[in-house]
């Protein structure tokens, strides 16, 4: 087959592509993979800023792997899937360690980095090294899927198979770097999941897809299945100065390694949240004041946080330990939070419920 394919793509990224994002100054190895680990399941607009201030406080592989896990994940705080970051640091310091502070430029080397996978470690040889390699993102699955109309879900093992070829079939040997960041705009831009703008797409003509006019059809829907529903008490603990407690997270499961406010048994009545309280973590508290409650939703549960404010007595001070710390507002929010805490503790006036 020739390759129209990638010679009317790049025609058209040429024209409209996007060649002025904020990883492509000073392209390197590091800028490259973390503009793609922060674009994981999230838009370019939304990682742009994320990323500035990411560069301008972890400017290279050297200063990721040495920096506080906290101060890692206070910026990447708000893009989520959190385990992303940390495992963004575990790379680094793998890099510094096994490769002399330098990117490997082969396949296999990349993907032996955690979090790594067979398209990131593609991109960053096609983008920083100007290396062959097939790249095969959510964006880029859902062009092929139309133009080849590939049936079914690209989570499954035997169309993923298939996309990859395509992937592997169309990437050309020059131009690559341009090629990959193209088939990526074509996605974000024109082949989008709903009202593909069909009739500005440099592969129309042999789109089959189009032809059938069946763009709905592919890529094909994950299978649904309704996410349980879970709910929790989240207290505001306040001491006499002002500072709240927060707890750190384990380093594994949801919001991962964060800090964030303590919780308890959702079976509490509003009424024994005092009493629970004070067994939990032996001071005095008030009764409990409510705040507006609201639903967060995770890729796999919905959780119901209903937040209460309690003003507590500390005997004789609590130190802080190294899963526990009492801070004022302002200092908590340096720390690496999950969006919905870091939300309510921005907005601690919300309108109370009793």
């Amino acid at each position: 087959m020739s390759n129209g394919f990638a010679r009317d793509l790049l025609a058209w990224y040429d024209q409209h592509g996007r060649h002025d994002l904020p990883w492509h100054h000073n392209r390197n190895a590091y800028r490259v993979w973390v503009s793609e680990i922060m674009l994981q399941q999230t838009q370019v607009t939304t990682v742009i800023p994320y990323f500035e201030a990411f560069m301008r406080r972890f400017p290279d592989v050297a200063a990721l792997a040495a920096a506080p896990e906290d101060d890692v994940l206070s910026h990447w705080s708000g893009l989520g899937y959190y385990a992303r970051a940390r495992n963004l640091q575990k790379a680094a310091r793998a890099v510094v360690n096994d490769f002399g502070g330098e990117f490997p430029d082969d396949q296999e080397q990349l993907e032996s980095l955690t979090g790594i996978g067979r398209s990131t470690a593609a991109a960053i040889l096609a983008q920083a090294f100007g290396k062959r390699a097939a790249i095969l993102d959510g964006n880029v699955k859902r062009v092929l899927a139309r133009y080849h109309a590939v049936p079914g879900w690209p989570g499954q093992t035997s169309v993923l198979k298939t996309l990859w070829h395509h992937a592997e079939q169309h990437t050309p040997h020059e131009r690559v770097r341009d090629y990959t960041q193209a088939i990526m705009d074509l996605g974000a831009m024109v082949c989008t999941r709903s009202r593909p703008a069909c009739e500005q797409c440099p592969l129309q003509r042999d789109c089959t897809a189009y032809a059938n006019n069946e763009m709905k059809l592919n890529p094909g829907s994950k299978p649904k299945k309704a996410k349980p529903e879970k709910t929790t008490w989240m207290l505001i603990l306040e001491d006499g100065e002002g500072r709240i407690m927060l707890e750190r997270r384990p380093p594994s499961g949801i919001w991962g390694g964060l800090w964030s406010l303590p919780e308890l048994d959702p079976a509490l009545t509003p009424e024994e949240l005092s009493d629970a309280c004070e067994q939990a973590f032996g001071f005095n508290c008030s009764d409990a004041e409510l705040i507006s409650g609201f639903r967060h939703t995770f890729s796999h549960y919905h959780l119901h946080i209903q937040p209460a404010r309690l003003s507590v007595t500390l005997n004789d001070g609590i130190a802080d330990r190294d899963d526990q710390r009492w801070l004022h507002r302002d200092e908590a929010l340096t720390l690496g939070l999950p969006a919905p805490i870091r939300s309510l503790l921005t907005n601690p006036e919300q309108s109370t419920l009793l």
